[in-house]
């Protein structure tokens, strides 16, 4: 073969074009043109929406399979949580149906009780309903205005209450609004009974942290952490009853007779919107017997010279 016919060209793999450098800084540029250009003259918005517009239908469709597994997800956990909630209220229905035929049970019985050892019903007390306007500016008091009044019904001494239990008593009234001085208040008092041990006590507020004193208890009384205590109903003031506190703590000291107990209200005083105002007791109930006439002492005078008489009498 002779020399001159031979191909000297290098193959292709050796061979080369532009320079990879040169490569890089035209890609480099052009990145750096498109970017401007779609940032600031927004030329391939136009192409990008039309890319959207396109792919869209073809998005739809792929996401159909996970939308569907999550809804049947869905379904399935809400049919189940639904069926959980059933359950137990149909549980709640049950022990309320059972606790309203129990209470209807002892109503009754409660009316017999009382017509075999002919006491007297029990009291109906009516209410009136109100809405506290706002409570007052004195800082070293605790009393709220109500929207009732005279006009309303209203007397001196109603026992104010709302869904969770007393929250104080009614100290002043005038025609259209009421001042009623809350629990918490360092000069109220109320009269309460331990429903554990169904001792009778007093509670006073002005106690710190808004909390009420458990005052006059001895040192080794019968009261536990946790007790509720209730209205006794001995005062003709409030309905027998009516949660008022739950002891809170007990600090019994050596030194003193007395044990220093703290009470939280069963009612939260600070957030009361709307309220119950009672009828006091001493209003349905009778009036007191008249004291007896006290019978006149002898007189024990006799005149001068005279003689008393067998009976003790002068003649």
């Amino acid at each position: 073969m002779p020399l001159g016919t031979l191909d000297r060209t290098p193959p292709p793999f050796f061979r080369q074009g532009t320079p990879a450098l040169t490569k890089l800084v035209l890609c480099s540029a052009l990145a750096v043109f498109l970017m401007a250009a779609d940032n600031r003259l927004k030329l391939t918005q136009p192409l990008r929406a039309a890319v959207a517009t396109a792919l869209l239908p073809v998005q739809r469709s792929l996401m159909v399979p996970v939308n569907l597994s999550y809804t049947g997800i869905d379904y399935l956990r809400g049919l189940q949580r639904a069926i959980s909630a059933e359950n137990s209220v149909r549980r709640l229905m049950a022990s309320q149906a059972e606790r309203a035929a129990r209470g209807d049970q002892l109503a009754l019985e409660n009316t017999r009780l009382r017509a075999l050892l002919d006491l007297r019903p029990a009291l109906q007390v009516k209410s009136i309903s109100a809405e506290v306007m706002y409570e007052a500016a004195d800082p070293y008091s605790r009393k709220a205005y109500i929207d009732r009044g005279a006009t309303h019904g209203i007397v001196l001494g109603a026992p104010v209450i709302n869904e969770a239990g007393v929250l104080g008593q009614v100290t002043r009234v005038f025609p259209l609004n009421s001042m009623v001085t809350l629990l918490t208040d360092k000069d109220a008092a109320i009269p309460v009974l331990n429903a554990r041990s169904q001792q009778r006590s007093a509670a006073f507020g002005g106690a710190a942290g808004g909390l009420l004193e458990l005052r006059f208890m001895a040192g080794n009384a019968d009261v536990q952490v946790g007790d509720k205590l209730v209205t006794s109903g001995v005062d003709g003031v409030y309905p027998a009853g009516l949660a008022v506190a739950q002891i809170s703590r007990i600090d019994r000291k050596v030194d003193s007779g007395f044990a220093h107990i703290l009470l939280a209200p069963a009612a939260a005083i600070d957030g009361v919107r709307h309220v119950l105002v009672l009828e006091p007791l001493s209003v349905q109930l009778p009036p007191p017997p008249e004291p007896a006439p006290t019978p006149a002492k002898p007189s024990h005078r006799t005149k001068a010279g005279a003689k008393p008489s067998a009976s003790g009498a002068a003649p």
